[in-house]
């Protein structure tokens, strides 16, 4: 079956540092120029990401709006795409070469596939790269409670600039909330894997890039920036509900779902109001077994034992003295060669120094 016509939305905001790289590397993949288009959606840019994009044009096309966030792009971007299937790209990360011949032969040979995602490399401010991947394809649909903890495990392959949707999917769903001014990528994703089925490839064909105004990953210790992401978190957590009863999806298949968020939501939230001890006991153990149920015997041990300090601790104290004992270069040391953070089984993690 020929490969689908594919619109590729790139999302912007002030990255005028990063915005050539994003567009680049879409422009140059081994996939006929004319079988997809480019759109660049500026959301509301002070610096000078126009005046970069504005050089790609015809080639792209550039529509700038009102700053609103990742939502409103995302919503005023597919209303404006006419590509049988819909790749994102954030404007601070880029593509390997391949990755849009790869999405969409994914796309032609699996009718019933209406979303995938794949792996990706995640570049750090010093130059190191982590790339991390499935072990292997995987592909299904939410429609029991094991296919739902298997989304749970494998959303971070479905974030935005490394997964596309069939836009048939994307119109099943509907416009995305616009108060996420992030998470937009998450919202759509819990969604589509309820409407069509879900596609993961192995190979890493995004680069994602972590740095200091990347609001999701990186706070610094920004309280205002930590509340913000705390607040749209649980905010997410409400409107997926919301949309989970409405749509008539069982508490069962819900309940794996909504859990990835809520306990983000609520560990960035004792950290910065505080709460009881049982409440700290409560959702770090709720952590473990969300996202590390497979972890080692020794881990789950290890685990047990930090958590000894916050059965007596107020949470913001724990979390401060917790954040401060993983700085110290001897604790650092003693984690990497006795005890390195847990790796879900599906999952191949792999560090690369920096050049």
């Amino acid at each position: 079956m020929a490969k689908p016509y594919a619109s590729v939305l790139i999302d912007t905001y002030n990255h005028e540092r990063f915005i050539e790289q994003a567009v680049r590397s879409v422009l140059e993949q081994d996939f006929p120029a004319s079988d997809r288009e480019v759109l660049v959606v500026d959301d509301g840019s002070t610096d000078r990401t126009c005046e970069i994009v504005r050089r790609f044009e015809p080639h792209v096309r550039y529509l700038r709006k009102q700053n609103g966030g990742q939502a409103s792009a995302f919503n005023a971007g597919i209303q404006e795409c006419q590509g049988e299937i819909v790749a994102f790209l954030d404007g601070d990360d880029w593509w390997a070469p391949r990755k849009l011949s790869a999405v969409a032969g994914a796309f032609a040979d699996e009718v019933e596939v209406g979303v995938v995602g794949h792996g990706l490399t995640e570049v750090y401010p010093d130059g190191r790269q982590r790339v991390e991947a499935l072990r292997e394809i995987s592909r299904f649909r939410i429609t029991s409670p094991e296919e739902a903890k298997k989304f749970s495990t494998r959303r971070s392959f479905l974030g935005s600039s490394r997964v596309t949707y069939r836009r048939e999917t994307l119109c099943r769903i509907g416009p995305v909330p616009e108060p996420l001014a992030f998470e937009a990528d998450e919202y759509l994703s819990a969604l589509a894997g309820l409407f069509a089925d879900v596609l993961i490839l192995a190979e890493p064909l995004t680069f994602y890039r972590l740095h200091n105004n990347n609001l999701f990953q990186i706070t610094g210790g920004n309280t205002q920036a930590t509340r913000k992401k705390q607040q749209v978190l649980s905010f997410l957590a409400q409107l997926l509900d919301k949309k989970f009863k409405e749509e008539g999806i069982p508490l069962k298949l819900a309940k794996p779902i909504l859990e990835c968020v809520e306990v983000e939501a609520d560990v960035l939230r004792l950290r910065l109001d505080g709460g009881f001890p049982w409440e700290t006991v409560s959702t770090e153990l709720k952590i473990m077994r969300v996202f590390h149920s497979d972890a080692s015997l020794w881990q789950h041990l290890f685990t047990y034992a930090r958590l000894v300090p916050a059965a007596v601790m107020p949470a913001s104290t724990y979390y401060r003295w917790r954040n401060h004992l993983s700085r110290l270069p001897l604790y650092q040391e003693f984690r990497r060669k006795f005890m390195p953070f847990p790796v879900p089984r599906h999952i191949e993690r792999n560090d690369k120094l920096a050049s």
